[in-house]
């Protein structure tokens, strides 16, 4: 099975609490397998089984209280 690892880039997150919250939504998304947010650098790391629908993961970055602004 081939994966697709897309790094996102998100702004507001300040902390392991953060984190959570960003890795947690993202993980709701279908096919998605691993999520590794990192607040220092603001970005974070998606790897699913296919390529996933940015706007997809914009609702679920909104879910969660912080803003994608784009892939890093």
């Amino acid at each position: 099975m081939s994966t697709v690892t897309t790094t996102y880039k998100v702004s507001g997150m300040s902390c392991g609490h953060c984190e959570g919250a960003v890795s947690s939504e993202i993980s709701e998304i279908e096919g998605v397998t691993s999520v590794k947010a990192v607040a220092a650098s603001g970005e974070v790391a998606v790897t699913s089984g296919a390529e996933l629908d940015d706007e997809a993961v914009r609702a679920a970055v909104d879910e969660a209280g912080f803003e994608l602004t784009g892939r890093a």
